[in-house]
């Protein structure tokens, strides 16, 4: 794989998300956002649970500068994609990963407008889904999520719960329980594990996130 990010096809459909992004990554180092985890345990786990094995195809939406990938490499993964909408937030994971970073495929583009030609075994996310407020962008998003899974694909997606916060880097988001998600994703997923964090932030402060793990579920005989 090339150290170097690529650019997804069809432009973004949102340039001012993008602009905003890039913003926030230029003018703060990623270990003191409110989002930032030095070690996410909880993503790991959950991973751990799918049994999907070292050889799957995994993506991390949003995974910018997160050290999810770091660990995933750590643990023997090694077909690993992290997508962001910032691309100055892939370029700060590459030069923290150094020679590592050539190990994993590197994407810049708006989530809502992707496409794959080689379906994934998992699709993370902590902390994207819950910033599509509109009920159009949160369509297409699942319509990208599920045009991108394999037939026996599964999702971890980890939003701000519904006693969580109302806003994040002064952007409004959606609250969440896990059957209020498991109804925003519909039928195609089958919810089988779920749990509560305390996601304590570098300033000291709270955030309530919460975790869930989806299953696909069979596609209609008509659609098959």
């Amino acid at each position: 794989m090339s150290t170097s990010a690529t650019r997804l096809p069809g432009g973004c459909l949102h340039p001012e998300w993008q602009i905003y992004w890039e913003h926030i990554y230029a003018g703060k180092d990623p270990a003191v956002v409110s989002w930032h985890q030095a070690h996410p345990e909880h993503s790991l786990s959950l991973i751990n649970d799918s049994a999907i094995g070292s050889a799957a195809r995994i993506i991390d939406v949003g995974g910018g500068a997160s050290r999810l990938v770091d660990q995933l490499l750590d643990a023997g993964y090694r077909n690993l994609t992290v997508l962001d909408i910032a691309a100055t937030s892939i370029e700060r994971a590459r030069l923290r990963l150094g020679e590592r970073a050539s190990q994993v495929n590197w994407l810049v583009g708006d989530i809502t407008n992707y496409a794959t030609p080689q379906p994934f075994d998992l699709w993370h996310d902590r902390a994207v889904f819950h910033f599509l407020t509109s009920q159009q962008d949160r369509a297409s998003y699942v319509e990208s999520m599920l045009n991108a899974l394999t037939p026996n694909g599964q999702v971890i997606i980890a939003t701000f719960s519904d006693s969580g916060p109302g806003q994040c880097s002064g952007l409004e988001v959606v609250r969440y329980n896990p059957a209020m998600l498991s109804n925003t994703l519909g039928p195609r997923l089958h919810l089988v594990e779920t749990f509560t964090e305390q996601h304590h932030t570098p300033d000291g402060g709270v955030q309530e996130f919460s975790y869930c793990r989806f299953c696909r579920n069979p596609a209609p005989a008509t659609e098959r």
